[in-house]
């Protein structure tokens, strides 16, 4: 019962930033989903319902790395912004979906500012 709580919250918590949070073909949401062991990160353009790049911990240049998953995060927003980067985008609008900014969200999204992405 307290599962059903604590997930409906966060959906509240989702909605209510996705309501502000838009992305375009210029200005694309990057949007991050994190499981216990994965992190995953995309760049949607919500307009046309598309996702234009995306990048995982679960890709086979991070499968023999042995680092900690904040680390782990932080090289995933690295090479979502190489991506970004080589599809010409440059600024987008980071989605945190529900999730608190601190810990491996704060490093993906700090990883992502080195790699080159604004927002």
């Amino acid at each position: 019962m307290a599962t059903h709580k604590k997930i409906s919250k966060k959906l509240k918590i989702k909605y209510r930033i996705r309501k502000r949070v838009h992305g375009t073909e210029e200005k694309p949401r990057l949007s991050v989903f994190k499981s216990n062991k994965q992190i995953y990160a995309q760049l949607i353009n919500d307009v046309k319902g598309v996702t234009l790049t995306a990048a995982s911990s679960r890709e086979k240049a991070f499968a023999d790395k042995d680092i900690s998953k904040s680390e782990m995060a932080k090289q995933v927003g690295k090479v979502l912004a190489e991506k970004a980067k080589e599809a010409g985008i440059e600024n987008v609008v980071f989605d945190r979906s529900g999730y608190l900014y601190h810990g491996r969200v704060k490093s993906l999204a700090d990883g992502a500012r080195e790699g080159g992405l604004k927002f």
